[in-house]
């Protein structure tokens, strides 16, 4: 678990990145549960992909990884082809991390976009950076 003001430097985090890369994006924060902590539009930040950053972090949080590697599972060929139709809809691409406490229980996820998936990926890579 953690709380509001941790999810808050997360969100901070991110948007520095953001800011620095000049890319707005929207930035969630989930709980271990999958529920929403913390968001931040920022301005100029694309309406769509409010939902996308959710989907990414709980695509994250749900499976314990980031949100792209859940890709290799359901791709077409792979074991569990249409997973990403599973738990309502998930967004199995890069922009979703999973947030872990020190003994390694996971404790929540960021997920951003709004961005180039690369550019998602960079900035939620900085946002959990200060979860640590």
């Amino acid at each position: 678990m953690f709380t509001i003001d941790e999810a808050r430097r997360i969100i901070a985090a991110g948007e520095a990145r953001a800011n620095e890369i000049g890319v707005p994006v929207n930035i969630a924060v989930l709980d271990a549960g999958a529920h929403l902590k913390a968001f931040s539009r920022m301005d100029g930040a694309v309406l769509g992909s409010i939902d996308l950053a959710m989907g990414k972090a709980r695509t994250a949080v749900l499976f314990q990884t980031t949100s792209e590697a859940v890709w290799d599972y359901c791709k077409p060929g792979a074991p569990a082809h249409g997973l990403e139709l599973s738990n309502g809809g998930l967004a199995p691409f890069a922009g979703g991390i999973s947030l872990f406490a020190r003994d390694g229980t996971v404790i929540g996820a960021v997920g951003v976009s709004g961005g180039a998936v690369p550019q998602d990926l960079e900035i939620a890579q900085a946002a959990a950076a200060a979860a640590a």
